[in-house]
């Protein structure tokens, strides 16, 4: 089932991975490295250059060579709202802000797919009322966190720290990233992952708001849907106030 995205709209760029990674990876880097919703590749361009040398990426929309950060030989088309397989393992798999994308009953498929690939999951999805394109499923980290138990994945919360106040970095990633791991012995006893909201993504979410206001305002006004006396009390108030300003301005010249 097609996905309706458009990368080129996507907001995230190289600096911010490359500030990420250290942060997600600070002891060593993995030697290979999957991401999941590649889109054009950027993650996989910081993941090459932080020394990771086996990346591949794999991504919902098709994608032009032309538009990609890495040769096209390391991204691959694969419908992500069905169970997939690749038949390799990988060191660690990203998933950021993808899951948020599909629609609900997919959710559960995508995770099994995730964990099917790694022993390690570093994961984000946007929060309820995240503004962003073809936002299905906004959740809250405990309900992925529920599904990751389910197969058998411990969830931690190690890397916000890190990064929350690291502006390079885009912020719905400082909000929304988690780590899953393989520990079927305690998946599921651990803490919730706390949900928050970062105040930059709340500041972006605000002036989106504000914009969307003004513009249906604007467009009440024009296409004719305020009432008559609307109308009549704005024409009124418009003549008035240009009668006021020609009236001071010819005091002003008798002056």
């Amino acid at each position: 089932m097609p996905v309706n995205f458009d990368h080129a709209l996507n907001q995230s760029g190289l600096e911010g991975s490359r500030a990420a990674l250290p942060a997600i990876f600070p002891h060593a880097a993995p030697a290979s490295l999957l991401d999941v919703g590649c889109g054009t590749g950027t993650w996989l361009k910081a993941a090459l250059e932080f020394g990771i040398p086996d990346v591949f990426g794999i991504d919902g929309v098709e994608l032009s060579a032309d538009t990609l950060h890495v040769p096209g030989t390391r991204v691959a088309k694969r419908d992500l709202t069905q169970p997939w397989t690749l038949e390799r393992q990988f060191d660690a798999v990203l998933c950021l802000e993808v899951a948020e994308h599909l629609p609900p009953e997919h959710a559960g498929a995508l995770v099994e797919s995730l964990t099917r690939h790694a022993p390690l999951v570093i994961f984000s999805a946007a929060c309820p009322d995240q503004a962003g394109q073809h936002h299905v499923n906004c959740q809250w980290p405990a309900y992925w966190q529920a599904l990751f138990n389910r197969c058998g994945y411990r969830c931690d919360d190690p890397v916000r720290p890190r990064i929350w106040d690291d502006d390079r970095i885009e912020p719905w990633y400082r909000q929304n990233l988690f780590i899953a791991r393989n520990d079927p012995s305690t998946a599921g006893t651990e803490p919730r992952v706390p949900a928050i909201v970062h105040p930059d993504t709340f500041r972006t979410a605000l002036v989106a708001s504000v914009a969307a206001g003004v513009e249906e305002g604007f467009t009440r006004v024009r296409d004719g849907r305020m009432t008559p006396g609307w109308y009549l009390a704005g024409f009124v108030n418009a003549a008035t106030q240009k009668i006021r300003r020609a009236l001071g301005q010819d005091r002003g010249a008798r002056r």
